[in-house]
């Protein structure tokens, strides 16, 4: 009993000091001065969650200017990428992805294997390649932020603020111009599959135009945002949203309110501060437009996109663990175990995660909520299973760890 009890006062505290739980600290900046325009703890620590991508991003711009990459270049992927979480592209070991398909997948789908491969590519490891991004960052001026991966997992030591984010955000627009409009697409052509994305914003606000979101149990929801209108565009970040659509209607408002204050200027102003040269072959694509909520089912239409095929990012882990994609077809997972709360159900798929390696090399984790009579039950699986047998072997392997296990079809 008493452990019992001990266990249920650490989940309490855990949870309480969840920074999704506390409220969101965000801030707004005119893009073209660099003035904040309105701010709320936006220089307290959070954790980026898929924000950080945005610097692997920007990396990446960079090494296309410098002529350290081409859009065509092929990048191999290793057994650490095709390993990570969803949210990602099931990529396989000893695969390659070109790097618009890389660019691609983390701007719209927020891949984690596509972060990690790129992230190897140009630092040689994930470890390597964070110290380009956390120097980086303080070159941007961005003093509180400590990278420790390239996607955005919850990791001891990885750190930053909304102010930062905001920073990296009005950098990306300002470096890269030619870039940057690939932010706003709604979806991608990946190997024959449309790959949606989830910047759900950009349905309901007419003039965002990017950047990006993120969700970890540990950081809540995140979003930086890009508007422009009349002339002025702002930038705004909010980190540690309760739901996403709690933080989208946060970041709605707060567009709403400060756009007003901006200064009058044009995508000139922007583009003059631009550094290095213009990368070799960079994707033509002009800026989207974002419809109003009244228009949404007519943009879906327009850019062959399915109702079901928008992803509600509630239901959506980026970084520590979440649902797998429509596009998996492997026929089979294995489950480990359904539990009452998420936090038990991310910590005996963290567990899992250190096992799994040697039992199913390129099974990847996720959890599944099912709710029925008012209770919501979380299923921890592996997926990548071709047959029956196979999910069967890696259970039988995974009972020799004191794993519960049991095969399930898709």
């Amino acid at each position: 009993m008493k452990i019992i009890i001990a266990s249920l006062l650490f989940c309490m505290a855990t949870i309480l000091s969840n920074p999704a739980y506390a409220d969101p600290s965000w801030i707004v900046l005119d893009a073209s001065t660099g003035k904040v325009l309105g701010q709320n703890k936006a220089n307290s620590p959070h954790g980026p969650a898929s924000l950080a991508k945005m610097m692997t991003v920007y990396l990446t711009f960079e090494a296309l200017k410098q002529g350290k990459l081409g859009w065509d270049d092929t990048i191999v992927v290793s057994k650490n990428a095709a390993q990570k979480i969803p949210l990602k592209l099931w990529l396989k070991p000893g695969s390659t992805i070109t790097v618009r398909e890389a660019v691609n997948g983390m701007i719209i789908h927020s891949a984690n294997d596509a972060a990690t491969a790129m992230a190897e590519h140009l630092g040689k490891t994930e470890a390597g390649f964070a110290k380009q991004m956390t120097q980086k960052a303080r070159q941007l001026g961005m003093t509180s932020t400590v990278f420790r991966n390239p996607w955005g997992m919850t990791e001891e030591g990885q750190s930053t603020t909304a102010h930062d984010m905001a920073l990296l955000a009005v950098a990306l627009i300002r470096d890269f111009p030619q870039e940057y409009p690939l932010f706003a697409q709604p979806s991608f052509k990946f190997r024959g599959k449309t790959i949606p994305g989830h910047n759900n914003l950009m349905y309901r606000y007419a003039g965002v135009d990017g950047l990006k979101t993120g969700y970890t149990d540990a950081s809540g929801f995140n979003l930086a945002s890009s508007l422009m209108e009349n002339n002025r565009r702002i930038v705004g970040v909010v980190l540690g949203g309760r739901t996403a659509r709690s933080r989208d209607d946060t970041m709605a408002a707060l567009l709403k309110k400060y756009s007003p204050l901006a200064a009058a200027s044009n995508n000139a102003l922007i583009a003059e501060n631009s550094t290095g040269k213009e990368s070799q072959a960079t994707p033509k694509v002009a800026a989207l437009p974002a419809p109003r909520s009244a228009e949404r089912q007519k943009y879906i239409a327009q850019n062959a996109l399915s109702v079901e095929s928008l992803i509600d990012e509630s239901l959506i882990e980026q970084g520590d663990g979440g649902f797998m994609p429509l596009t998996n077809a492997a026929a089979w997972n294995i489950q480990i175990g359904a539990v009452d709360s998420r936090l038990m159900a991310s910590t005996l798929l963290n567990k899992a995660n250190g096992i799994i390696p040697s039992v199913s090399p390129g099974a990847a984790g996720f959890i599944v909520p099912s709710t029925k009579s008012g209770r919501t039950i979380y299923r921890v699986r592996f997926g990548g299973f071709d047959t029956m047998q196979a999910a069967r072997n890696a259970c039988a392997k995974l009972k020799r760890h004191s794993l519960d296990c049991i095969a399930v079809r898709m």
